[in-house]
């Protein structure tokens, strides 16, 4: 592991090379033998053979025959010398060592190829180990600049979002401030008019006191020089009305008064209740020439006070009584009035 991690390029030794080599070693001796016995078989010189032939002559005595002349005996091949066989085993063994070196070396050559295209082939996959690794860092770097460019247009967003929502606050403060503000000057100015209102009210009232006062001393005055001109003499009249309609007539007024004194007492009338059996309520009115009314009062009741108040207090605000077609008011007459018709 440590020579691999030293020579990462070399290529990884396979498994049984001393076992070819150890075989190739052991065939090359065989073939050295069977070389050199054979040569040495090749130059032993055969040896002769020779046979004799015997006749019974005991039997039959022959015609001796010709006699024929033998056939030359070929002499056997001299042997070779010893120093031709030894230059033969020599050639033999020379031409051996150079079979055995162009073996080697073609091993050697092979084993150099094979080296050569397991080292190649580990270049290419170290390159494309490399080239692997590196577009895996392009694809990690692009991600992590797309995940940098959205946690930064997120950033941006937030901080924009931030700032419209900070704005519309303020905003909502300011309208807010403006609405209080507003608020404020509208109950200063409702108190300060209310104020003036009241001020005005009382005013009003003190004048309407004032002047119902005088108006009332200034009465007692007239009715007393009236009573003391015409001495006892009193004119009654009747009249009827409700909420919506009202009738009347004075002892000495014309037909058409009633009419004109419901015109005129009918809008002070206030009253929010209910009377029972809508009895009426009857007021006695007593009046200058002028129409200035000189007392009134409730001579007979609804049975419901409140209504009665209602019916004297617009009698009062309804002052002065209208004339009458001779340009005069009638000296006094009652009126009645029910809340419902």
């Amino acid at each position: 592991m440590m020579k691999r991690a030293a020579y990462p390029f070399r290529p990884p030794r396979e498994r049984g090379t001393g076992r070819a080599i150890a075989l190739a070693v052991v065939m090359h001796m065989l073939l050295a033998a069977f070389l050199f016995f054979g040569i040495h078989w090749k130059n032993s010189s055969p040896t002769g053979s020779e046979a004799e032939l015997w006749t019974d002559t005991s039997i039959v005595t022959p015609t001796p025959p010709t006699p024929v002349a033998p056939a030359p005996v070929q002499p056997a091949p001299p042997p070779p010398p010893q120093e031709d066989a030894d230059i033969a085993l020599q050639e033999a063994k020379r031409k051996q060592i150079e079979q055995q070196q162009k073996d080697a070396a073609l091993l050697a050559d092979q084993q150099k190829q094979a080296q050569l295209k397991l080292q190649q082939q580990e270049a290419a996959r170290q390159k494309e180990l490399a080239d692997q690794q590196a577009a895996l860092a392009k694809d990690k770097a692009r991600d992590a600049a797309a995940k940098a460019a959205q946690a930064e247009a997120s950033k941006q967003a937030q901080i924009q979002a931030d700032k419209r929502q900070q704005q519309l606050d303020q905003q909502k403060q300011q309208q807010q401030q403006l609405a209080d503000q507003q608020k404020a000057e509208q109950q200063k100015a409702d108190q300060a008019k209310a104020d003036q209102l009241k001020a005005a009210k009382a005013k009003q009232d003190a004048d309407t006191k004032a002047a119902k006062a005088a108006a009332d001393q200034a009465r007692h005055a007239r009715l007393a020089a009236l009573q003391g001109a015409a001495g006892s003499g009193e004119t009654t009249g009747t009249g009827a009305g409700t909420t919506g309609n009202a009738t009347g007539a004075g002892g000495n007024g014309s037909p058409g008064y009633a009419e004109k004194v419901r015109q005129r007492v009918l809008p002070f009338i206030s009253f929010g209740g209910t009377v029972d059996g809508n009895q009426p309520a009857v007021v006695a009115v007593t009046c200058a020439p002028d129409g200035t009314v000189l007392s009134a009062r409730v001579t007979s009741s609804s049975g419901n006070q409140g209504w009665d108040d209602a019916v004297l207090r617009a009698v009062q605000a309804a002052d002065p009584m209208p004339r009458d077609v001779d340009g005069k008011a009638p000296r006094s007459f009652q009126i009645r009035f029910r809340q419902k018709n």
